[in-house]
């Protein structure tokens, strides 16, 4: 099969063997795959090695066309999505207590385990979510990591019944998170650079846009932080009321310069993090979605265009959720 490894800190299209899954897996035909800054960070170096000359993508929407011999509920035909979370101990005190994202065994697609820039992959079947066929693929495979992240991350948050939500940095996960917010009745403001994350942002009616500088119009109850840049986290808690909640939503972050106690945390304000997501996560999100009828904004590639479409990534070029389509 045709796929795309990381090499030397670049991405290289080479011919390579077909998987073949194990007895609890899934193979699954890869019809999309979204582009993360996730998979930026694998191929820049941002997160070390976990397995050298991987295959990146964790956003997957595919059709089942082989299995393990222990595979039980999903059939040959079947549509599943493949998401970042691949597999887990189930025997740690945070799966035992329902955190398997914590846990310490736990491995990912597309870092630990090869995952969607590629026409086939495995997963297990207990981590593959059974998807819609009446849906179309590409506006699905946002959903399968920017959606359920920003998901995580809005629960984590605690924004009170009609807050106000500040989200900085307005690219796939956040344009998800903002309609989430909307649609439960929130004021949502989004402080992002670039000219096409504004203008997406404005799309979506969300109620208050401003340069990366810009100050909220209001206090913020609650903030989420998409942009991997240390000192927006600082900015976020300064613009947050006492009692709140900023919520760092990336899998890598800049250095946090020093923070003043006095003026960017004191009065109970919380910082949180997110680490990755669980099956339930993803299956509460995927429901919310379905019924709200969430439509990310996509930009499509063909699978010649993974490089191009990560450069548009990394540069700004592109707004709202990129994503390959396969044939």
């Amino acid at each position: 099969m045709d796929a795309w490894k990381v090499r030397d800190g670049a991405l290289r299209r080479e011919s390579v063997p077909d998987p073949v899954p194990a007895a609890d897996e899934l193979l699954v035909r890869v019809e999309a795959c979204g582009v993360c800054r996730t998979d930026l960070h694998v191929i820049d170096g941002d997160l070390p090695v976990h397995r050298p000359a991987v295959i990146p993508g964790h956003q997957v929407v595919g059709t089942v066309v082989g299995a393990g011999e222990a595979v039980r509920s999903i059939d040959e035909g079947d549509r599943v999505g493949v998401a970042w979370l691949h597999r887990t101990c189930g025997t740690c005190r945070w799966c035992r207590s329902g955190r398997e994202n914590l846990c310490p065994e736990a491995t990912f697609t597309g870092w630990d385990h090869d995952g969607g820039y590629a026409e086939l992959l495995t997963v297990p079947e207990a981590y593959a979510y059974p998807l819609p066929r009446d849906e179309e693929a590409l506006g699905l495979a946002p959903l399968l990591c920017a959606g359920i992240i920003g998901y995580r991350a809005l629960r984590r948050a605690n924004l009170p019944p009609g807050g106000v939500l500040g989200i900085y940095g307005f690219g796939s996960s956040a344009s998800i998170t903002a309609q989430l917010a909307k649609a439960a009745g929130a004021t949502v403001v989004a402080i992002t650079r670039g000219e096409r994350n504004q203008a997406l942002a404005r799309e979506l009616e969300v109620d208050f846009v401003g340069g990366e500088d810009a100050a909220p119009p209001e206090p913020l109850d609650s903030a989420i932080v998409f942009a991997p840049v240390g000192a927006i986290l600082t900015q976020a808690l300064d613009a947050t009321v006492r009692g709140g909640t900023v919520v760092s939503a990336g899998i890598h972050m800049s250095p946090i310069p020093g923070i003043d106690y006095d003026r960017s945390l004191f009065f109970e304000r919380d910082l949180r993090s997110v680490t990755a997501n669980t099956r339930a996560d993803g299956a509460e999100f995927l429901a919310l979605a379905r019924n709200l009828r969430l439509a990310p904004a996509v930009t499509t590639y063909g699978f010649d265009g993974v490089d191009d479409a990560l450069m548009d990534l990394r540069a700004g070029r592109a707004g709202g959720s990129l994503v390959i389509r396969m044939g």
